[in-house]
């Protein structure tokens, strides 16, 4: 007796044929994701975190510079104090024998920095000395760490050394042509801070 075979059903013939359509779609569905990536890649920022934290400091410091000479004049060439009487004799009248005239210095930041560098610079010594004059036991570790606070960088920090009760140091406060400098004691209430010409312009 011959067995007539059973007719072959949509659910026996769907796996064989369903296959090469699996495969096409796993394909399709990573060729989409790789494109996803590479755009987000590309569209992605440039530079990563670190590269923008080692960019921070310098940044910082010049915007510190910039915002406490904020109220300071341009730049402009030191101009030295008048070396002369103060008053204009009248005509035919010679100065008493006893007159001495006032003496101008030769060098120092009174006739090297200028208008902006002098003005900066005041203003630099006012807020260090506010904040060192408080501080007890200056070392210079706590002095670094208070300059490092006013966002003066440790790049320019110079010279500290401490001798007895008392720390000094040295900021470079150079920035585009400037030649300020700094020279301090931190010294609790008897805190000075003075202004100092660098030997060279910043370039």
């Amino acid at each position: 007796m011959r067995r007539t075979p059973a007719p072959t059903t949509t659910a026996t013939r769907s796996p064989r044929r369903a296959r090469p359509m699996l495969v096409m779609s796993a394909l399709a569905a990573l060729t989409l994701t790789a494109c996803g990536t590479e755009k987000a890649s590309v569209g992605g920022p440039q530079s990563s975190p670190a590269d923008t934290a080692g960019a921070r400091p310098g940044t910082s410091f010049t915007e510190m510079l910039s915002e406490v000479a904020r109220q300071c004049p341009p730049s402009a060439s030191p101009e030295a104090p008048p070396s002369g009487p103060a008053e204009t004799l009248p005509s035919g009248e010679t100065p008493p024998n006893d007159a001495v005239e006032p003496i101008a210095p030769a060098a120092g930041p009174e006739v090297e920095l200028n208008a902006r560098d002098w003005c900066a610079g005041n203003l630099h010594e006012e807020r260090i000395t506010q904040a060192l004059r408080n501080l007890s036991d200056p070392t210079p570790g706590k002095v670094r760490a208070i300059l490092n606070d006013l966002g003066y960088v440790d790049e320019r920090i110079h010279d500290l050394k401490q001798s007895g009760t008392t720390t000094r140091f040295a900021l470079d406060l150079r920035d585009q042509g400037s030649r300020l400098c700094l020279d301090g004691s931190a010294a609790g209430e008897e805190t000075v801070v003075d202004k100092c010409v660098a030997p060279w312009p910043a370039g």
